[in-house]
Parts: C-alpha cells; structure tokens; sequence
C-alpha cells in the first residue's frame, strides 16, 4: 500500500514539473516576441519588427488632455513605416518588467515602460499586450499603451 501512494505522489509530482515547465517556456516564448519588436524598434528594422504582430494587429494608446480621456487608434502600418525611416535617434523602449498570463492559445502581457529617444527621456506607461499562438509562434494582436511624461520610475 505504501509502495502504491509513493508512486502516485512520485508522478503527480512529475506532472506538475512538466506542466510548470511548459507554462515557463510558454511564458519566455511570449516574453521573446515582445523583446523582438522592442529589439526591432532599437534597430530601426521594420521587417523584424513586423514579424512579431499578426498582420490585422491593432495599436491603442488611452490619452488623457485637459482632463479628457480618449481612446485613439494607431495604424500598424504606420508604425513600420515610422520606425523604418532614418532617424539620428535611436527608440528605446525599455521595459521593467513582464507580468504574462497564458490560457491555451491567449497571452496577455502587462510591461511598463520608458521611452527614450537616444540618451533624452520621452516618456513612460504601460503597455498591454494580447498575443495568439499562430502555427508561427506568439503573434501580437493587440497593444494598449498609456503615456505620460511625469510619476515615472526610472
């Protein structure tokens, strides 16, 4: 009898260890796909960029102006098209940290931020991520961001 709730606890044991280790390397695999358009944008290179996003992703940023919020819509095209034009400075986004949920096939990803452009602070916020996992790999359908240039940690 002993024999037989050592070797159920032996492999409820094992199942948790191999579940815990898809559920990291879930995590880093969507953490890689941010890192990716945030390595893209450093670089300048639209086409690295791009990969990281499904092609109907969309871009939100919540702002707030003369005690409004508003909710406006970014052109995912336009982004390319901005970060693949020339530039002296280079945008570095930099993130503090990753907080990622994953539900089968759904990631979402809560990364504040601050913005750079070269050594000159822009600003900060928050960006929210919802990813797919395509026959791909993790795709970005989905960033929210706030901004703002005060109440920042660096």
């Amino acid at each position: 009898m002993m024999k037989k709730i050592m070797l159920v606890l032996a492999v409820l044991s094992v199942s948790f260890l191999l579940q815990t280790a898809r559920a990291q390397s879930a995590k880093e695999a969507v953490q890689k796909t941010i890192e990716q358009l945030f390595d893209g944008m450093r670089s300048a290179d639209s086409a690295m960029v791009r990969q990281a996003f499904a092609p109907q992703a969309r871009m939100l940023t919540i702002v707030e102006q003369s005690g409004s919020v508003s909710l406006q819509e970014g052109s995912l095209s336009r982004f390319l098209e901005a970060i693949g034009t020339p530039h002296e400075e280079t945008w570095d986004e930099r993130i503090g940290s990753y907080e990622i949920h994953i539900d089968d096939n759904l990631a979402t990803a809560w990364t504040p931020y601050q913005f750079y452009r070269g050594a000159t602070f822009s600003h900060c916020g928050v960006n929210a991520f919802q990813l797919y996992r395509s026959d791909e790999g993790w795709k970005i359908i989905q960033v929210t961001d706030t901004r703002r240039k005060e109440d920042c940690v660096e």
